[in-house]
């Protein structure tokens, strides 16, 4: 052993201090970021119990911990709503904003996927937010969430413009353009058409480990990233509903402790150093330039792609991890992008083309003509959830349609008040090579597609502020396959199962639930019955100024019947006529597929006078039927359906199959009614009509 003169010489020989302070200098930034979002329209309840598990006591821990830096991402819509309801929670925020500790970071005020919107909106909507944002909270952000981190290069400028100086999106996107996972430690600069911005790669390792993995391994792993100079951040970004609201996480992150485990453990390191996103990007530098395609999270890829290339590429990828390639392969084996779902869905690509129309129209007034309730309608109608569809519901709710629509219908009643359109319109709202014929009074508005069934896709009542043409068409997912397999995951050791890895059964799935849909659900889809077939009736249009329309059989025969459109006041009435002198047997059969608000909760009902016949979510049969009444008290009117020939009725609520964080579930998507007339009525003519009545 040497001499204590020898030791304190050999600890102050130049070599050993140079490790001494290497050693010191070993750290790595944390840059912790939590999203916070709910969806327009969602159920007050539902906001009132992701504050209780979620938001609130996120919020009250943090305070505690003044050293612990992090960022925040609120919707615009949700901050609102907690500035109202839970004000001392948000004064604990704004005391976190101006103390140092938290950053706020914007993006769209009602959390738009920012490619899918025109440009003036994208501006527009992250302007507005960050408006609000200083104004409530006291902080003008630097930084942007990027909406389900769906990365265009297009909306490089619109970010510039709004005064963003750098965004968060996944390390994938990064690994997608050719970079390594080691060299994802700090931001790169990116640029388009002269504008740039600097992104932050999420860790995916961080993603899947906070808050499942117990808090000592989370911050043992943290301190393995430091490095030598100092320079090097872990990056992460993600929901704060992971922290309280995802299955099993509210136990485990409050009541067993853990966000205060964490927290303390990264307090108490030497290493890690918790700083705001800004404090970073101020002191350190670019890791160069980076050009990254257009993608999202893993997860979403997979999201976007119909069956069967949703089988394919989960097929693929199970191949890639049984050979152990898919850490290498995973930037190669890549799935779809975000706008997918306006290819996959008709119901999201209608809304998004509505949507579209209705900025250009809004955008085209002049100044003086526009008003504030305009540009939030329009604002609100751009919100995310309702357009696609991943482990959370999104476009299967009827009620976050019904948010996308009433916002819809609202701001093209304003526009309408000073631009008036035509009584009838012809125009491909949507892009499929069909034109729709819209037909309207100021009051109702009817939209036929001018395709062979001539049917109504869209339905809307401009008192009600409702499209009873809402309904969703159910089409294969990729999901549906795991339905009846045995369940595959396990969660070993402590922490949490990652609901991404996890799927139950909030209700009994059957065979038969998982059936698809041949046609649209849309209003009077018709066809012929005749000798136990049932042949559905193609129309033509009987010319370019008529709302009517020539029906024949698909084998070309000669003309059965005509169908015509036509509006009176709140009122539509569809009239069927035999073709004079055409001799047929069979009944005609007319399908009307209904969005009730209510779908089949307790608000909705069947009625014959003052007679409550039963719910929506009920099968309803009736010989020589004649008058119905629907009552709605969510809708807060009632639709009146009358015939003035006696039919054969009956009814039954339109169920879809889709997961969600809780399990996978049987959503109530239409009431599909169907009435059914023998052909010697349809000689004198059959009318039917629809009447929507406001509640006083």
């Amino acid at each position: 052993m040497p001499a204590p003169c020898a030791a304190a010489r050999l600890r102050n020989h130049p070599l050993n201090l140079i490790k001494q302070e290497q050693e010191l200098a070993r750290t790595i930034a944390l840059l912790l970021g939590v999203h916070a979002h709910q969806p327009v329209g969602n159920f007050e309840s539902v906001l009132e119990d992701a504050h209780a598990r979620c938001y609130g006591p996120f919020i009250r821990v943090l305070h505690e911990y003044p050293a612990f830096h992090f960022a925040i991402h609120i919707s615009g819509w949700l901050l609102e709503y907690m500035l109202e309801h839970f004000p001392e929670d948000m004064v604990l925020l704004r005391e976190m904003v101006e103390r140092g500790q938290a950053e706020l970071f914007g993006a769209g005020f009602t959390e738009p996927v920012l490619a899918s919107i025109p440009v003036q909106d994208r501006v527009g909507q992250i302007n507005v937010l960050s408006r609000f944002l200083k104004s409530e909270l006291g902080q003008a952000p630097k930084g942007a969430w990027l909406t389900e981190r769906v990365w265009e290069s297009s909306v490089v400028p619109a970010l510039a413009e709004g005064g963003i100086e750098y965004v968060t999106v996944d390390d994938y996107h990064f690994m997608c353009a050719g970079k390594e996972a080691g060299v994802l430690n700090g931001f790169y600069t990116t640029e388009e058409d002269g504008r740039h911005i600097d992104l932050f790669p999420i860790s995916e390792a961080l993603r899947y480990r906070l808050p499942f993995s117990p808090a000592d391994e989370v911050v043992a792993y943290l301190e393995s990233l430091a490095s030598e100079d100092g320079q090097a951040a872990a990056v992460y970004f993600d929901d704060i509903e992971k922290f309280g609201i995802w299955p099993e996480t509210y136990q485990w992150v409050y009541e067993r402790g853990w966000l205060r485990q964490f927290i303390e453990g990264v307090l108490h390191s030497d290493v890690i150093k918790p700083m705001r996103y800004a404090d970073y990007h101020q002191r350190a530098r670019t890791k160069g330039i980076v050009y990254l395609p257009t993608t999202s999270y893993i997860e979403m890829n997979e999201w976007t792609l119909p069956v069967p290339a949703a089988h394919h590429y989960a097929d693929l990828v199970a191949q890639e991890r049984e050979h152990q390639r898919y850490e290498v392969t995973k930037p190669f084996v890549r799935g779809g992008i975000w706008r997918n779902f306006l290819m996959r869905y008709p119901e999201s690509n209608w809304m998004h083309k509505r949507m579209l129309d209705l900025s250009k129209r809004y955008h085209s007034l002049k100044p003086s003509q526009h008003t504030v309730e305009m540009l939030k309608l329009l604002y609100e109608a751009q919100a995310n959830d309702a357009y696609w569809h991943g482990l959370f519901g999104g476009l299967y709710l009827p009620h976050l349609r019904r948010a996308v629509y009433h916002a819809i219908i609202r701001l093209e009643g304003l526009l309408d008040q000073v631009d008036k359109r035509a009584a009838t319109e012809i125009v491909d709202i949507d892009i499929d090579g069909y034109d729709e014929l819209l037909i309207q009074n100021g009051i109702v508005q009817a939209v036929i597609k001018l395709d062979d069934a001539a049917a109504i896709v869209e339905l809307d009542s401009y008192t009600l502020h409702h499209n009873f043409g809402d309904t969703l068409t159910r089409q294969a997912e990729h999901y549906h396959r795991k339905i009846h397999a045995a369940p595959e995951h396990h969660q070993p050791g402590e922490g949490i199962a990652n609901p991404h890895e996890q799927m139950g059964s909030k209700h009994e799935i059957l065979p038969g639930d998982l059936e698809i849909d041949l046609y649209r659900k849309a209003l009077f889809h018709d066809s012929w019955l005749d000798q136990g077939a049932n042949i559905p009736l193609r129309y033509q249009r009987e010319n370019a100024e008529a709302i009517r329309f020539v029906g024949h059989l698909p084998d070309g025969s000669a003309t059965i019947l005509y169908k015509q459109y036509k509006l009176e006041q709140e009122t539509l009435q569809v009239r069927y006529q035999l073709q004079e002198g055409m001799q047929v047997s069979g009944r005609l059969r007319v399908e009307i597929n209904l969005a009730m608000p209510s779908c089949d909760g307790p608000a909705g009902r069947f009625r014959q006078g003052q007679e409550i016949l039963g719910g929506f979510g009920q099968a309803l049969s009736q010989d020589d039927w004649q008058e119905l009444f629907l009552d709605d008290d969510v809708l807060g009117g009632t639709l009146h359906l009358q015939t003035n020939a006696p039919a054969n009725y009956f009814s039954y609520p339109h169920f879809s199959v889709s997961q969600s964080e809780a399990g996978f579930e049987k959503i109530m998507q239409a009431v599909t009614i169907v009435l059914e007339w023998h052909h010697e009525q349809l000689i004198d003519g059959i009318s039917v009509k629809l009447k929507f009545i406001k509640n006083n």
